[in-house]
């Protein structure tokens, strides 16, 4: 086993352009801190770049200028990646975790993101109801589960952005009940990073009407 940080691939200057010196430094203090802190656990170093940041930066084509949440950020992944490659969107990252809120404030401060907020809370108990533009997660839950704490908070018109494995077109099937309740419309698999990453993104994009 190695804990030496993986090198950044060529990819990575492609995927954020003009910020990714941002990037690079959120990388490293990840790399830094984040098993200590129970953010990354002690095999991810080595794979850092390509399973987790190159892997969360390819969803950013697919944000609009607004307001987002990310729900459980956690070590800010996709959040704190997509708020550093979408400067012009405006980010409330949801952590219900107060050792991980702190982690995301001390980045946002060490980083100089002006277009990130910080909440401690868990989802379903926020007052953003109907108050986002989208809404973005990562390895949260089932997305059958992830639809009624997501849901709620997009305006009519709004949109998830789910970031999934594999088995998303079955998590889609599965969720049939919740997508009808919650009235999702024009649910879809993005397939995002083909001919560019090692392992492509998967991402559930639904509508809220």
């Amino acid at each position: 086993m190695t804990d030496v940080l993986e090198t950044e691939p060529a990819a990575a200057e492609f995927v954020f352009g003009e910020h990714i010196e941002k990037v690079r430094a959120f990388t490293a203090n990840l790399a830094e801190q984040g098993e200590r802190l129970g953010l990354i656990g002690p095999l991810e170093l080595p794979r850092l770049w390509t399973r987790h940041i190159l892997n969360c930066g390819v969803v950013a084509p697919l944000l609009r200028p607004g307001r987002v949440g990310d729900v459980g950020s956690g070590a800010g992944l996709p959040g704190l990646v997509l708020a550093i490659a979408r400067s012009d969107v405006s980010f409330v990252l949801i952590e219900p975790m107060e050792r991980r809120v702190a982690w995301l404030d001390d980045q946002v401060a060490v980083l100089g993101l002006d277009n990130v907020e910080v909440l401690r809370a868990r989802a379903e108990d926020t007052s953003l109801n109907g108050r986002l533009d989208q809404v973005t997660a990562r390895a949260v839950s089932a997305f059958r589960t992830l639809i009624p704490l997501t849901a709620p908070l997009l305006r009519p018109g709004g949109e998830l952005v789910l970031m999934k494995g594999a088995g998303a077109a079955n998590e889609i099937s599965a969720a049939e009940k919740a997508i009808r309740k919650h009235r999702l419309r024009d649910v879809e698999v993005i397939v995002l990073g083909e001919g560019l990453l090692q392992e492509v993104t998967r991402v559930i994009r639904a509508t809220v009407d």
